[in-house]
């Protein structure tokens, strides 16, 4: 990045913007108040993302090179698991409360440590791991009051299914982060973007086949605002990037927690838990930690590249 171009502020209140329209995207699609199947919802979040994305990419002149790709079987793996998280998360996010699922789905960075340990082969220092620990307790406070409902109601309990629901779109999530992480060493960020909201489109209207439910016209409108929200959130989060470091703007992902719990309280009356709010500090107390600690590494790094390079 130029030195020029560098306008923390900018990339902040970019992030913030981003979040807020995720936000707004997962708002619209509880307040279909789970009538329609997730693959369903997830076409229409998909879709209509790509309106927003085109024109975004006409404007800054990347439409014509954004389709052009040497890696097409990697945007596949990515499509096939952001599709599979996104169908269980918005699964889960319809049976629990927003702030609930929200929290929850925080354990998609700390799982993405794990596995890139695990799968990559990555060195995770003590640091890391302690973090990574934290912030899974913070997850199982969350979960755990939610999860024992299982030895009472069974799968009839929809605050245990949507729980186990949000944390398996977590780590598909998760999993899908390291796909990402392989193609942006060689594909543009406006080909990852389009090509994901293309490769989920197709991936969800095979749902079709299980059924689909006729829309009335309030909610379709929910549907085009949340792909609408959900492109432009995409859209001011990769341009986030390129006015501040990682390490400035990460943080404010957790904006989301009192963004949507404003939001839940005003249109579904729901009201963040103790366990909640304790096991949410928890895991952004540790969030924030691995992303100063990532940040510290990279200085690292680079200071050890200037002095090989002087040498």
């Amino acid at each position: 990045m130029a030195p020029a171009a560098y306008d923390p502020i900018r990339g902040i209140l970019l992030k913030v913007f981003s979040v807020t329209a995720f936000v707004g995207m997962q708002s619209c699609i509880k307040l279909t108040g789970g009538e329609l199947p997730t693959g369903q919802v997830s076409f229409y979040r998909s879709a209509f993302a790509i309106l927003p994305i085109l024109l975004y990419l006409a404007f800054k002149g990347e439409l014509r090179t954004a389709f052009q790709t040497s890696n097409p079987f990697g945007h596949l793996k990515r499509g096939l698991l952001g599709v599979a998280s996104m169908i269980v998360g918005f699964y889960g996010l319809i049976l629990l409360p927003m702030p609930d699922a929200i929290a929850i789905g925080y354990a998609m960075p700390l799982l993405a440590v794990v596995f890139a340990a695990v799968f990559l082969r990555e060195n995770v220092r003590v640091y890391r791991w302690s973090a990574v620990f934290v912030g899974m307790v913070g997850v199982s406070i969350i979960s755990w009051p939610k999860l024992t409902l299982f030895s009472e109601q069974g799968l009839e309990s929809q605050a245990a299914v949507g729980a186990c629901a949000v944390l398996l779109a977590a780590a598909l999530g998760a999993t899908a982060m390291l796909q990402l992480r392989q193609l942006v060493q060689e594909e543009r960020t406006a080909t990852i973007v389009l090509f994901f909201s293309l490769t989920a489109s197709v991936l969800s209207a095979m749902s079709w086949f299980f059924g689909w439910q006729a829309l009335t016209w309030e909610t379709l409108g929910f549907m085009v605002m949340a792909g609408f929200f959900g492109g432009l959130g995409q859209i001011l989060l990769t341009e986030s990037y390129r006015f501040a470091d990682v390490s400035t703007i990460a943080p404010f992902e957790y904006c989301s927690i009192i963004l949507g719990s404003i939001i839940a309280f005003l249109l579904f009356d729901e009201i963040p838990t103790l366990t909640t709010l304790i096991g949410a500090f928890f895991v952004i107390g540790a969030g924030i930690f691995i992303i100063f600690r990532e940040h510290q590494l990279g200085l690292e790094r680079r200071a050890a590249r200037k002095a090989s390079t002087l040498q």
